[in-house]
């Protein structure tokens, strides 16, 4: 009993006491943002078509189905062409900043907002990829997936040194984005343009409000309780958000293992035949023929493909298999996108995947990737200094460091605010 007590309460400590999961959910954050980025730009000439006044899906069909199914999109609030073109710059500019790490907290609810806006415009456009985004960008929300590989990151790491040095960075972004976003909900609100659906302008409101309390708790609290209280509230969310992303990965792939067991082309080995001979999914038509001209070939594919997405759910409680079964995955999704020409729909997926992948080879990846960046660096820093302020004095010296660049930085940095 006394071990039974001890577990508990240490699974309690650790829910609690810290946001699960920072690399992942970081490597979610920047795989959903750099998918939606992606795919705007991509799809930009043809925005017209797809989400704007030239879209088969006319304003008055939208407006029709929006209004029958409640669904959230502020492309409805207006048939203005100006309208629509800001709209799609904002979800641009959110998508970018998502995938940069600014005000994650914020710019997470409005990439939702923006995700939201444009698929339920729409509906009819895209491919599955669209419906895992839809999805993961409202769980984003609820998530801390700022803590690295972020400018919030890099934000707090300075403030957390300057505070050290006795100084103070006044935050002036924060407000001036909580007042804009206020006021923008405000408006909507008064207006009755979120009349339709409560679920998504309610947790936007929530993130606001919950914005201001941090902000409050952290100028007025004479003790540190308060501040306490709320980050435990904040990694409770969190890791439910986290475990609710990983059973919805998990039901995805299960779900479509099980439909592909009861289909006949799957049963036979045959159904990976098909789509590679349709010219919608063979852009190089070439590599289509090479895949299928081997049945053999053909068969394993498609056993392994079944095999594989049932068995997934089941190697979670194995680490080495799941590692394996989730390189394979990763592989398939990459070998989609070339192959059958679905871009973002494996990014998508392979986003959502990233949630599984080892602690310990997402902080390898990191730690290669940051000594990449200081190789580049340092001849940069080089030119920008004068030869004055260099140690030698010489024109290709190394740039002067100060105590504060000198000082040793960690991986482990507090969560962000925002």
């Amino acid at each position: 009993m006394n071990r039974l007590s001890l577990a508990v309460s240490q699974a309690i400590a650790r829910v609690t006491g810290s946001a699960l999961g920072p690399y992942q959910t970081a490597v979610l954050r920047i795989g959903l943002g750099l998918t939606w980025l992606l795919f705007l730009l991509r799809e930009y000439p043809h925005r017209q078509e797809l989400y704007g006044p030239d879209s088969p899906w006319s304003w008055d069909l939208a407006a029709q189905l929006v209004g029958s199914n409640g669904a959230f999109t502020v492309l409805l609030w207006s048939d203005s062409q100006i309208w629509f073109e800001a709209v799609y710059a904002l979800a641009v500019l959110f998508s970018l900043l998502l995938l940069l790490g600014w005000r994650t907290r914020t710019t997470a609810a409005l990439f939702m907002a923006g995700v939201l806006t444009l698929q339920n415009r729409s509906v009819f456009m895209g491919d599955g990829g669209d419906n895992v985004l839809h999805i993961m960008a409202i769980y984003l929300v609820f998530t801390r997936c700022g803590q690295v590989w972020s400018l919030d990151a890099r934000r707090a790491r300075r403030a957390a040194e300057a505070r050290a040095r006795g100084e103070r960075t006044p935050d002036r972004a924060g407000p001036a984005l909580w007042a804009v976003l206020g006021l923008v909900l405000l408006l909507g609100s008064l207006s009755g343009r979120t009349d339709g659906d409560w679920f998504i302008p309610a947790l936007l409101w929530a993130v606001w409000l919950g914005q201001a309390v941090w902000w409050l708790v952290g100028r007025l609290a004479r003790t540190d309780q308060p501040r306490i209280l709320l980050d435990v509230v904040a990694n409770v969310v969190h890791n439910g958000a986290l475990l609710v992303i990983m059973a919805e990965a998990c039901l995805i792939y299960a779900t479509a293992g099980w439909y592909k067991v009861q289909g006949s082309r799957w049963q036979d080995g045959t159904a990976v035949h098909y789509p590679l001979h349709l010219e919608y999914f063979s852009p190089w038509p070439s590599l289509a023929e090479l895949f299928t001209a081997s049945g053999t070939l053909v068969m394993l594919v498609t056993y392994v493909t079944v095999a594989v997405q049932v068995a997934f759910p089941f190697t979670l409680f194995n680490r080495r298999v799941k590692n394996v079964l989730l390189s394979f995955m990763i592989l398939e999704h990459a070998v989609i996108a070339v192959v059958l020409g679905l871009p973002f729909f494996s990014l998508a997926m392979i986003a959502a995947d990233a949630v599984f992948l080892p602690t310990s080879f997402l902080r390898r990846t990191g730690r290669v990737a940051a000594r990449a960046r200081e190789r580049l660096r340092p001849r940069e820093d080089a030119e920008l200094v004068p030869p004055q302020l260099r140690p030698d004095g010489a024109p290709g010296g190394p740039p002067a460091v100060g105590p504060a660049e000198a000082a040793p930085v960690t991986d482990r940095v507090p969560g962000p605010r925002t």
